[in-house]
């Protein structure tokens, strides 16, 4: 499965070569600048309206050379912002060099579990300060003191900031948007803030970060106009060297097709050029120095085109990933020179960091506590309560529906899909049923592992004993336990049914080893699920099909000139969301339908802090116009759903 992905992407990454390579006017770079950047913000959901952002100074902490001010902003009503506003007090040698209004520059945090606090980031920040800068630097959501998953006496279910943005992609992801887009948000809040303060020129504004800070970095310079000057660090490489070294990072970094439609990380130094961009990069980082070499060519090249090359730079230190003091200080020294203009050397001094204490600019040290506040699940629940009005008319027309739930999950009509080709392996009998090997391979190259199981004698009249299409999330061989009777492909056939039991792709023996994402709660399959995504395709639509060509299969194989319909068995929710897609979209191809420890709603993703293996089942946009509740209606009675699971795979009634 992963070979097949990969292979579906490098395909892409030629074709995005191609058409960089044919960027030779300014006209052209233009248009390109411009396409991609709305196909960006469009993918990650867009952005909400600006309301108040109800700022407020909560205490300051002077230092030597600078103060540092604790900022609590809300990017949306209820949504708070923490950040430290490290402001010059410069002395009198300094004074004639840092004017007011000083130049800004907005510091986004990497994966620190204390966000602002890293020392690193406040060593940053207080070197811009220290160099006549006004310095903002803010929590990310799940960081600092804006963790987002506590239970209900306020311990933290999520410490992770990887696994907490991640969890939020997935609601996010149904929604039709992305963890980025919360970030760049808060971000984009935050220069509003810069842009308000009367010591602060409202023309003069960077953005700098390293790692997750990076990514928010390279985003920001990428679709934020004030960003005059930027400096991403330890994440610019190649989505190539991505996903054939560390792989797809976690939610807010993999933008919805982004493989697919044509977007590499080194737009992200395109789409804005010629403002100032240096990257700043570890010769052992994780993300790859070659890729980050590449793309640095990739930029040099194309702002050497606009007239611009010295406008574009990097800063390679021989260390692992982080942003080391060489790094900070030529971040630093590249906001003086294109910001505050000057170009004059940059060091870091020895500085008294923040305190824990010093640090905190809430009462009890996070967001969620305050009167009023709301956790980005509530927002997230509220916008899918919202969706209910534009669902209910789409649902009005069910035709109509059905072609909005092909399209957004991508399952194409049966009669549009090839048939697949068959071969047979091996052959044995087991207590009076004939078991055969079979590999159907779709018409995307990719082999599905299936056992046909035949009863002697068949009875092909008798409809309750209609062929059965069985797929388990364990692989085509397992079987689950209802009211305590075993259920299998097997017990099946015993009881006269013929059936194919198909490991649809990444089930089976095409499970991946060891594709886990970060953590095991988000599937055995959550990095191959990744992937998908970036090539803007889901596992459950290409399940569906997948389920779609071995029921046709099926059918054809018992009777070439019958239209009959199959029945469809179908346990766990990584094949059961697929089943119902199927069912529904193709009613006609099946009578009854078996959906075992399925979840019933993607509401339930949506109400949940925490949810279980539910990224598989998670298709971009689809709240938009359906929920998994609106397919099972389509099927009346004809279809039994048996020990339903919520979305932390609990049973429900």
């Amino acid at each position: 499965m992963q070979d097949w992905l990969l292979e579906q992407a490098n395909q892409r990454f030629v074709d995005w070569q191609t058409r960089y390579e044919q960027l030779e006017t300014p006209e052209q770079i233009a248009a390109y600048q411009k396409e991609l950047r709305a196909r960006f913000e469009s993918s990650i959901g867009g952005f909400p309206e600006r309301t108040p952002l109800n700022a407020r100074v909560t205490g300051a902490v002077r230092r030597d050379g600078y103060r540092v001010e604790k900022i609590l902003y809300e990017s949306r009503p209820g949504h708070y912002v923490t950040g430290l506003c490290f402001v010059p007090e410069p002395d009198a040698a300094d004074a004639e060099r840092f004017q007011k209004p000083y130049p800004g520059v907005l510091v986004v945090c990497g994966h620190s579990a204390n966000g602002k606090g890293y020392e690193g980031y406040q060593a940053a920040t207080a070197m811009l300060a220290k160099n006549g800068i006004v310095g903002l630097i803010i929590d990310p959501i799940c960081q600092g003191e804006r963790l987002q998953h506590f239970d209900e006496d306020q311990s933290v279910l999520v410490s992770s900031s990887t696994q907490g943005h991640t969890l939020v992609g997935l609601g996010a992801i149904l929604l039709g948007q992305n963890t980025a887009r919360i970030e760049v948000w808060d971000a984009m809040r935050g220069v509003d803030y810069l842009q308000q303060r009367p010591d602060v020129a409202p023309d003069r504004l960077g953005c700098m970060g390293n790692s997750g800070g990076g990514t928010q970095t390279a985003y920001m310079m990428a679709l934020d106009d004030r960003i005059r000057a930027a400096s991403p660090s330890c994440y610019v490489t190649t989505m190539e060297r991505l996903l054939h070294t560390i792989g797809p990072q976690d939610a807010e970094q993999n933008i919805f097709g982004q493989i697919g439609w044509g977007m590499d990380h080194s737009d992200y130094l395109l789409m804005r050029a010629p403002i100032p961009i240096l990257m700043c990069t570890a010769t052992q980082d994780f993300f790859s120095i070659e890729g980050a070499w590449t793309s640095f060519r990739r930029g040099k090249r194309l702002y050497s085109r606009l007239g611009f090359p010295e406008r574009i730079s990097l800063a390679e230190v021989d260390e692992k990933h982080g942003w080391h003091q060489p790094l900070r200080e030529a971040a630093v020294q590249w906001m003086v020179r294109w910001l505050a203009g000057r170009d004059e050397v940059v060091r870091e001094p020895k500085l008294k960091l923040l305190s824990p204490d010093e640090l905190q600019v809430t009462p009890q040290g996070q967001v969620l506590w305050l009167p009023g506040a709301r956790s980005v699940n509530e927002q997230q629940h509220a916008e899918y309560l919202e969706l209910q009005t534009q669902r209910d008319a789409i649902w009005k027309d069910e035709n109509a529906a059905k072609a909005a739930v092909r399209e957004i999950a991508g399952i194409r009509r049966l009669a549009e899909i090839p048939r697949p080709r068959v071969e047979r392996t091996a052959t044995l009998e087991a207590d009076g049923v004939t078991i055969e090997g079979l590999i159907l391979t779709n018409d995307d190259g990719l082999p599905l592992p299936a056992l046909l199981y035949r009863p002697e004698p068949v009875d092909r009249n008798a409809t309750d004993r209609r062929p059965i299409v069985y797929a388990h999330q364990a692989g085509k061989q397992a079987s689950f336990e209802v009211d305590g009777a075993r259920r299998s492909a097997l017990s099946y056939a015993r009881a006269g049914h013929t059936v194919l039991a198909i490991d649809p792709r990444g089930v089976g023996e095409t499970a991946p080893a060891d594709a886990v994402w970060y953590h095991p709660r988000f599937g055995g399959d959550g990095k191959h699920v990744a992937i998908a995504y970036l090539l803007g395709k889901n596992y459950v639509g290409m399940r569906a099909e997948d389920l779609l060509v071995a029921a046709r299969w099926l059918r054809s194989e018992i009777d070439p000139s019958s239209a009959a319909q199959v029945d469809l068995v179908c346990s766990g929710g990584a094949v059961a969301t697929a089943g119902l897609h199927a069912a529904a979209l193709q009613d006609e191809l099946f009578a009854n339908i078996t959906l075992h420890q399925m979840l019933p709603s993607w509401e339930s993703i949506l109400d949940s802090l925490v949810s279980e293996s539910q990224f598989v089942n998670c298709i971009h946009g689809a709240t938009r116009a359906y929920d998994l509740s609106d397919l099972i209606a389509t099927l009346d009675d004809r279809v039994d759903i048996l020990e339903p699971v919520d979305a932390m795979a609990r049973s429900m009634p």
